[in-house]
């Protein structure tokens, strides 16, 4: 039976995207059949950040309305084997997705064999929103620890909670996970950053992943590639770990230390 995860928060611009691809990736690296869906019509970034923009010629809007089937609109990535991408539409607007379109979309995927359905939301609480998350099995809700962000994802905990499927139904509710993005121990120590400790607090949910701030991100999204294919990159590495937890594997958190400086850059102040 597919696991479908939605990767979501309340503030636009913490990563969810890039944490979609790198998830999507890190778990069809080890051998799970899994499709990532670009939820943010009229918007979309997934494919930018997948590489693959160029080889969209059907979206998740025309399997919807019927124009495509979804052995049309998939896109099977070239780097790994068990990846594929379902992309939103750049003309349409939110409304164009439906809670039965959407749903038929799900089992169909769960049908042709998919262990792990990964959501891309866009932010907020906007339609396709509400769509991404209404019928998850999980929910990833992504923050940076900054006040703002970490407010607006607890309102974001509170519609997994009341919104989805399985609240309506009063079944057992959406797991949810935190992963904290763009990190930074210095920064925290200067006082500029909320601590991990300080995001649980707030959020009182389990810690999935800590992304370190890494210009190896930046990195990946120019050249279309999930970051975590960077394997020697730290958050290449922080997400591989991500990965690892999700599947029930446990794993030290690393990054969360400042790194001690070298006699050269205590000397020089880099």
């Amino acid at each position: 039976m597919a696991r479908i995860i939605v990767v979501t928060s309340g503030k636009g611009g913490v990563g969810k995207t890039t944490s979609s691809a790198a998830i999507s990736a890190g778990l069809a690296k080890l051998g799970h059949k899994t499709v990532v869906i670009d939820f943010d019509i009229g918007l979309r970034n997934l494919d930018l950040i997948m590489g693959c923009e160029r080889r969209v010629v059907y979206d998740f809007v025309n399997v919807i309305n019927g124009d495509a089937n979804l052995n049309q609109a998939l896109i099977r990535d070239k780097r790994v084997e068990q990846l594929y991408i379902l992309p939103a539409s750049q003309t349409r607007d939110k409304d164009a997705l439906t809670r039965d379109g959407v749903e038929k979309v799900l089992n169909d995927l769960a049908t042709m064999g998919f262990e792990y359905i990964i959501c891309d939301s866009p932010a907020g609480i906007e339609t396709g929103a509400l769509m991404a998350l209404y019928f998850a099995d999980e929910a990833i809700v992504t923050t940076n620890p900054e006040v703002s962000s970490v407010r607006d994802s607890d309102r974001i905990l509170g519609i997994l909670s009341s919104k989805s499927r399985r609240a309506e139904q009063s079944e057992e509710p959406i797991r949810e996970h935190l992963l904290l993005t763009r990190y930074s121990p210095e920064r925290v120590n200067r006082g500029d950053m909320l601590s991990v400790q300080d995001v649980q607090e707030i959020l009182a949910i389990p810690l999935l992943g800590v992304i370190p701030e890494s210009q190896a991100v930046l990195k990946a999204s120019n050249a279309g590639e999930p970051v975590i294919l960077d394997e020697d990159s730290d958050a290449g590495q922080a997400y591989a770990d991500t990965v690892a937890r999700l599947l029930g594997e446990e794993r030290d958190f690393r990054f969360l230390e400042e790194g001690k400086k070298g006699f050269f850059s205590r000397l020089f102040g880099s």
